[in-house]
């Protein structure tokens, strides 16, 4: 085990293993961009659904049981499946890691949404404030630290997952531990495992201090 662990260490550590086309340095890259693309697509579908549901009140039962579909989605079938179907290329990486994020971030706009006093809109209306003026001057800012924890664990969940990328012949960091599987290389796996929970870990933290930053203001139980 402490042999093991001395390789690991080295692998980790050599200055070769981080430079060139195949480095650390670049597959660390590679998966930020899998990453970061799909959380924004994510992002971009999920929050209108959210938004719209806690607004209105309207499939409030979808949005509560999303979160346990999304741990559910078989990712890997879902990537294969998209790849016989659509042929080589990345899009199959893509489709997954958002159908992996979406119910995460409906989940949690929808809970922020709900968590809105109703006697603060009733006052917002009573002020003389539309529909759309209550959603977007009252609902969202009160909502906005649990959107924010939506996002955050969908982000960490994308992170974790994007070495599916590999499954399907291209980058990222899961190209070690996919790579490492095939040729028994312990070292290489476990050297691969570590950078991603290392990674998933800087995007929580990272996240997380950024969350604190814009709602430090506010009471804890508000974030």
């Amino acid at each position: 085990m402490l042999e093991l662990l001395k390789n690991l260490a080295a692998w980790l550590t050599s200055p070769a293993q981080w430079s060139g086309p195949e480095g650390i340095a670049t597959r660390v890259l590679e998966h930020l961009e899998y990453s970061l693309l799909a959380t924004l697509a994510a992002a971009v579908i999920a929050l209108p659904v959210g938004l719209l549901i806690g607004h209105t009140g309207r499939g409030a039962f979808l949005a509560v049981n999303l979160s346990s579909f999304g741990r559910a989605l078989p990712t890997v079938g879902l990537v294969t499946l998209v790849f016989l179907a659509g042929g080589l290329s990345v899009w199959p990486v893509y489709v997954s890691l958002v159908a992996l994020a979406v119910p995460v971030i409906i989940t949690n706009t929808y809970a922020g949404m709900a968590a809105v006093d109703p006697e603060v809109k009733d006052a917002a209306k009573g002020v003389g404030l539309r529909g759309r003026q209550v959603l977007w001057q009252v609902e969202l800012p009160l909502a906005l630290p649990l959107i924010m924890t939506g996002v955050r664990l969908a982000t960490v969940q994308v992170v974790a997952t994007a070495t599916i990328a590999a499954y399907v012949s291209f980058g990222g960091l899961g190209r070690y531990v996919f790579d490492g599987l095939a040729q028994r290389d312990l070292v290489q796996v476990l050297g691969g495992a570590v950078l991603v929970a290392v990674l998933a870990v800087a995007a929580d933290l990272a996240l997380g201090g950024l969350t604190r930053l814009l709602f430090r203001g506010r009471p804890a139980a508000a974030r």
